[in-house]
């Protein structure tokens, strides 16, 4: 692996030039020069100062690019649960393993999602098509199309479509609760 390069490739990304990268670390212009062209080698604590002032870590300036995780999904790849209530498509497959849950919902009329018991963590929502009522502990919210919702996870709640017609909304919950 080519430490220098990759370094360059990272500044240049920053929009820095070596002088500015130099200042940032209380390093000299050449120094940056000699790395970025392998004729030197920064220490641990040298490069863990370079990799912050440019916006990375060392874990992420190692990791295998070949390993880069998938970040773009088809429909194909969703997953869905249909019930006589509603339809749900978990728009991230394996969304477990990550911070966050989004969730494409179709809540057909005078149906609702599940109780969802409180847990640690937040729920975000917006509304694509049709109105739905928003119930978190004892409180009940209308949300319309082109309107949002958001709220702490920390008492029950769950999504009524009290309307007549189908309410269609994402829904972003974190942590994963599926």
């Amino acid at each position: 692996m080519k430490i220098g390069e990759k370094i360059k490739n990272l500044r240049l990304f920053c929009d820095l030039t070596q002088e500015e990268l130099a200042d940032r670390c209380e390093l000299t212009k050449g120094y940056i020069s000699q790395l970025e062209n392998d004729l030197t080698s920064p220490s641990i604590a040298t490069l863990i100062d370079l990799l912050s002032a440019l916006g990375t870590d060392l874990k992420e300036f190692f990791s295998d690019i070949s390993a880069e995780e998938k970040i773009s999904f088809t429909k194909g790849e969703f997953i869905e649960k249909r019930t006589d209530e509603y339809v749900m498509n978990w728009l991230v497959p394996n969304a477990q393993k990550n911070m966050m849950e989004p969730i494409h919902l179709l809540l057909y009329p005078g149906q609702s999602t599940d109780r969802d018991i409180p847990h640690e963590g937040e729920e975000f929502g917006y509304v694509l098509k049709g109105e739905i009522t928003l119930i978190v502990g004892k409180r009940k919210v209308k949300v319309k199309k082109g309107e949002s919702f958001y709220f702490t996870s920390k008492a029950l709640h769950k999504i009524e479509n009290n309307s007549s017609a189908n309410a269609e909304l994402i829904w972003v919950s974190t942590p994963p609760s599926f």
